[in-house]
């Protein structure tokens, strides 16, 4: 039976390997660089062109089958991806994240069959506070992505932190992860609760999840 899997050609990937070990430790990764500058420059242009197009609407509360808009809880704009009419650049994306995908299959048998993703502006002032990413009606979500697409020089003062709430021997900890550009976050859907906080300069980002069946 080995020399089946010897004869698979299978090539290790160690920024994958080092996310898989970070989920593994401690429920979360951090990705500096994951897609190229050049890249989150074409993301971003692509994300300002759809707005520009007012394409986006305000984001709700609760997954498509129950959606209510909650300006208390959350106040970013977003702009579901369309993978099978993606353009050139939203392919790029989509072929970075089934890459991963199919890696994170073939070495962790997680099951990531589907995938969902949405543009995201959020306007000065505003914030989504704490949740979690599962709903009572919809638990395929394994994990959550987020990919930031600001501009160079983004500054901590700027605001819009995403923060993982922990808890640690009976104690609350919070991660909390500026939203530099070309970093991603990925972590676990069912399990991290996590916020936004308050966005002093609009915060672009793509954001989205793996999901089982």
């Amino acid at each position: 039976m080995s020399h089946l899997f010897e004869a698979i050609d299978f090539e290790e990937n160690q920024m994958y390997e080092q996310i898989i070990a970070d989920i593994g430790k401690q429920q979360y990764s951090i990705v500096e660089d994951f897609f190229s500058n050049e890249e989150v420059d074409f993301l971003r242009q692509m994300l300002q062109q759809r707005h520009e197009e007012d394409a986006f609407k305000k984001a709700a509360i609760g997954n498509r089958v129950n959606e209510v808009i909650v300006k208390s809880i959350r106040g970013d704009l977003i702009l579901w991806m369309d993978e099978t009419n993606a353009n050139s650049t939203e392919k790029l994306f989509f072929n970075k994240v089934n890459d991963l995908i199919a890696y994170l299959n073939r070495t962790c048998f997680l099951g990531i069959l589907n995938k969902e993703f949405h543009y995201a502006i959020y306007p000065e002032g505003t914030f989504y506070k704490r949740h979690i990413d599962t709903f009572q009606n919809d638990d395929r979500r394994k994990l959550s992505f987020v990919c930031y697409l600001n501009e160079d020089g983004w500054l901590p003062e700027k605001g819009g932190e995403l923060v993982l709430y922990f808890d640690e021997n009976g104690q609350e900890v919070e991660k909390v992860i500026y939203p530099f550009p070309g970093r991603i976050v990925i972590f676990e859907s069912q399990i991290i609760e996590h916020e936004v906080r308050p966005v002093k300069t609009e915060r672009l980002s793509i954001t989205g999840w793996l999901k089982t069946r």
